[in-house]
């Protein structure tokens, strides 16, 4: 089990991977003029001050973003996930602000798009809608982010991309994951899936994955990084990224950034990656 209020966490190692791999889907969306639609499932607060409470206790941020906001060495696409970040923080030289992956999308989309951003906690809910005050092509509901999976697809773009983050506070939520991949995948075949999850106990992962292999679907990607092997004790070793019908560029992208993100992240060298097929296409 994880408790993963993100305020606690944002601006991490897995949060790196997972608005990277997101910002690279999106562009891959946007190579064509039509819009498309964007579901957050779990969408959180959506924008995160580094210096709160809640931030500094854990100070994730320091081992994740933190490591990245200096170098000069950043390879093309990281460069662009950072000056995503440093816009939100005026482009000034301080990180003070993190953005959640709702407000990221956000700040990429094109007024063809639009996206819905789904949050059930009371806390964050509110913090949500303050944060989409000024986006004309968000809409923020309070509520059960997996039923919008079924509800409201397939979009009338025909064209869209679905992230299911959800905070795996209970074991539960790895099936939930699964049953609303499989709803809908059965009304939008043709959508983009991206699940994040966090390696805390392995077997729970590959609990999922057996899941996944066992709707029958193909074209998934699993995309991991590591920042430390897997262990017994409490906390998080690593997290991936689960794509279905990635963008045919994904793939190689990922190799090509990945090591660099394993040095990065984990210079003390107990990083590792992997990119996999789950089940080709």
């Amino acid at each position: 089990m994880l408790s993963y209020r993100h305020s606690f966490h944002a601006g991490n190692h897995a949060d790196v991977l997972k608005h990277i791999v997101l910002m690279l889907i999106i562009e891959s969306l946007q190579q064509k003029e039509k819009g498309f639609y964007y579901l957050d499932t779990h969408a959180g607060a959506g924008l995160y001050r580094l210096f709160s409470q809640e931030a500094e206790k854990t100070a994730e941020y320091a081992e994740g973003i933190g490591r990245l906001w200096q170098r000069d060495d950043l390879p093309t696409e990281v460069d662009r996930y950072v000056k995503l970040i440093r816009k939100l923080n005026y482009g000034g030289k301080e990180l003070r602000y993190y953005a959640g992956s709702p407000l990221l999308a956000a700040n990429l989309l094109r007024p063809q798009d639009r996206a819905l951003m789904m949050e059930l906690h009371p806390s964050d809910f509110p913090l949500l809608r303050n944060n989409f005050k000024e986006f004309e092509n968000v809409t923020v509901k309070i509520g059960d982010g997996f039923q919008q999976v079924k509800a409201t697809l397939p979009p009338k773009e025909r064209r869209g991309l679905v992230l299911i983050d959800p905070p795996y506070e209970l074991k539960e939520d790895y099936d939930l994951v699964v049953k609303a991949i499989e709803e809908g995948y059965k009304r939008f075949a043709t959508g983009v899936y991206a699940i994040w999850y966090p390696v805390v106990l392995r077997q729970q992962t590959k609990r999922m994955i057996k899941g996944l292999e066992a709707t029958g679907i193909r074209k998934i990607l699993q995309i991991e990084l590591a920042v430390r092997p897997d262990s017994e004790q409490r906390g998080m070793t690593a997290s991936g990224m689960i794509v279905i019908n990635p963008p045919w560029t994904l793939e190689k992208q990922m190799k090509s950034i990945l090591p660099y993100l394993s040095t990065a992240l984990a210079p003390q060298g107990t990083g590792s990656w992997s990119v996999n097929w789950i089940t080709p296409e």
